[in-house]
């Protein structure tokens, strides 16, 4: 009995090492083809490209350059910003550690191993004999990679959201702490992307000697917190019993979209901007004897800064990648500048003012 189980342990301590080693040991065959000193990162998430090179993606662009990044997940948060501009799309292959035409891989999708970005994995194979004993050892589902790109496209708001979520716990607040105390004053305005700037830490040396996951800590907190800063706004307080009155749903579940409308005797609570303005042109219709002479103060949640902001002065992006609790939504920003640096990452179709939001754009993001 004791045999055996010493076996067990065994065969579960390889497994597991050798599970861990497939996701997370840097390649021996490493490529680099993006050019300067930010090659070494992905330009989306900022992530070292070598220790997720089994998941590495690229694309080489009309002019002859590439941009390279750490999975497919990155690639469809970048695509419709350079699509246009594509002329061919590579991935590694996971087995062999070489580029190859991401058209003629052979993906596994779903499989045990960690994914990259994403709580779905997708590992490519230039062959299908390669995916099927990828798949006997590690599970998963063989697609292409027009399906393999759909999958990751309809993940990537939940991917956005489950991530941030994750950083929001510990690698904001690390980044913060050592922002705070070892590095100078970094004007951000001088970089345009993540890539650009971790290779600004590190080259020269504005936090002295920074590890990769401390190097990242410091540069997710400057790019997607420090940025954005905003302190002059008041702040939506929500408890366990407020209730969206246009959907029902609790809205202390969704601090990062909450909305309110006040009046002088009461206020509502919101799950987004959208039920938010379903309420302000139709108060009659969730309760009763309201109507918008009623209302005193409107405020929603700036998507950066996650404070409270005028709703009458901010600016919302319509038609973008991210969803709400609610779906289709609008995201307000406190300034237009925002909202434009908004929609390069994350898409949309148009910037509006309180005043140009109409009962029709509502309908439509329902639809």
């Amino acid at each position: 009995m004791r045999h055996i189980f010493a076996s067990i342990i065994i065969i579960l301590a390889t497994f597991t090492f050798s599970f861990a080693e497939f996701s997370k040991t840097p390649s021996k065959n490493f490529s680099l083809l993006q050019q300067g000193e930010e090659r070494h990162w992905c330009p989306v998430c900022g992530m070292n490209l070598k220790n997720f090179y089994k998941t590495n993606h690229a694309v080489k662009l009309k002019d002859g350059s590439h941009k390279q990044y750490c999975s497919i997940r990155c690639l469809v948060f970048d695509y419709e910003k350079i699509k246009e501009d594509i002329q061919s799309i590579m991935v590694v292959d996971a087995e062999n550690e070489n580029f190859i035409d991401a058209f003629k891989a052979f993906y596994v999708v779903g499989s045990k191993i960690p994914g990259t970005m994403t709580t779905t994995s997708k590992i490519a194979f230039s062959s299908e004999t390669a995916a099927n004993n990828f798949k006997k050892d590690y599970g998963g589902e063989i697609k292409t990679f027009n399906d393999t790109f759909e999958i990751a496209k309809e993940n990537l708001n939940a991917d956005i959201v489950f991530f941030k979520k994750k950083k929001e716990m510990m690698m904001y607040p690390m980044g913060e702490k050592i922002y705070n105390s070892v590095c100078k004053p970094i004007d951000l305005k001088n970089y345009k992307k993540i890539n650009e700037l971790k290779a600004a830490l590190k080259a020269n040396n504005f936090c002295g000697e920074l590890d990769e996951k401390k190097a990242q800590a410091v540069a997710l907190y400057l790019w997607e917190v420090k940025r954005f800063e905003n302190n002059n706004v008041e702040q939506i307080q929500a408890t366990h019993n407020d209730k969206c009155p246009v959907c029902g749903m609790f809205v202390y579940k969704y601090p990062n979209w909450v909305a309110e409308i006040k009046t002088d005797s009461t206020h509502f609570l919101f799950d987004g901007v959208k039920d938010m303005m379903k309420f302000y042109f139709f108060p009659d219709k969730y309760q009763k004897g309201f109507t918008r002479n009623s209302f005193t103060k409107i405020l929603v949640t700036d998507y950066y800064t996650l404070k409270s902001i005028d709703a009458k002065k901010a600016y919302y992006v319509l038609g973008s990648r991210i969803y709400g609790p609610m779906g289709k939504e609008l995201i307000p920003f406190v300034s237009p500048e925002d909202a434009k640096t908004f929609m390069a990452d994350y898409g949309g179709s148009k910037i509006l003012t309180f005043d140009e939001i109409t009962f029709e754009i509502l309908k439509s993001l329902d639809e």
